[in-house]
């Protein structure tokens, strides 16, 4: 595996020992870096505390609504007086009111959009635009999005649309971020039994659809999510900016 060692990384998104943030902090851990972790509200901060835990006790964990500018503000203010610099950034932040994951889009309504866009792909933008002035070593950003920003998803919904602009501003910001050397990437990952995926109405249905008409004729396990994100992250990524990678045992390439 790729070594990320003596690498700084700020994670975003991890909300217990299923999620994909947590898959992919572990594989930094694990390869060398050293973390900090932010976490949305008190009720995931017990979950989280005890996660980070793990990795040692001085691991740096802060509270943080990607909704407010003055949290994240916040956050990078206590990031950089912890290390001084970053060099990784991972934003694994997905949200939509539940009754807009069901039914029709086209009956998703105006607060419901706004919600899901700001919470799922401004904040992107959000926590980059604080993180680059860290990233003095040059760095990599990676954002965890799906496949309904492609295709269209049965009940995904406004989420697909929001992980469009997600993937849309990944390649703005690589363009913007580049001549600094920080890339940003998004990884498109097959669909994963978390708790936010466990919000769309049919997600069972979903998992056993890809397992009969991926290629690998399987689901994705959060190891190899891991694996992608430490090879991201590593230098052997270096020329790797703007892209969207797939982790989802092919499904994407299948048109029937």
């Amino acid at each position: 595996m790729a070594t990320l060692e003596g690498k700084l990384g700020l994670v975003f998104g991890v909300a217990n020992k299923r999620s994909i943030a947590w898959a992919i902090a572990q594989a930094w851990h694990e390869a060398g870096a050293t973390l900090a972790f932010t976490y949305q509200g008190d009720r995931l901060k017990r979950n989280v505390e005890q996660l980070a835990a793990t990795f040692g006790d001085d691991v740096l964990l802060l509270p943080c609504d990607v909704t407010s500018d003055e949290d994240i503000a916040e956050v990078f203010t206590q990031v950089k007086a912890k290390f001084g610099k970053l060099n990784l950034l991972l934003h694994s932040i997905a949200f939509a009111p539940r009754q807009a994951l069901e039914g029709n889009f086209v009956d998703t309504d105006r607060e419901s959009f706004r919600v899901a866009h700001d919470v799922s792909a401004y904040s992107l933008v959000a926590v980059t635009r604080e993180a680059a002035p860290l990233m003095t070593d040059g760095g990599g950003i990676i954002a965890i999005s799906y496949y309904g920003a492609a295709k269209v998803v049965p009940n995904y919904n406004v989420m697909g649309v929001a992980k469009a602009a997600l993937e849309a501003s990944t390649r703005y910001l690589a363009a913007d971020l580049g001549p600094q050397k920080i890339r940003v990437n998004c990884i498109s990952a097959g669909p994963m039994n978390t708790l936010a995926a466990r919000g769309i109405s049919g997600f069972t249905s979903m998992l056993k659809h890809y397992e009969k008409h991926a290629p690998l004729k399987r689901n994705v396990n959060p190891a190899e999510l891991g694996a992608t994100g430490v090879f991201l992250a590593s230098d052997g990524a270096a020329a790797i900016t703007g892209q969207v990678i797939y982790v989802d045992s092919g499904y994407q390439i299948m048109g029937m």
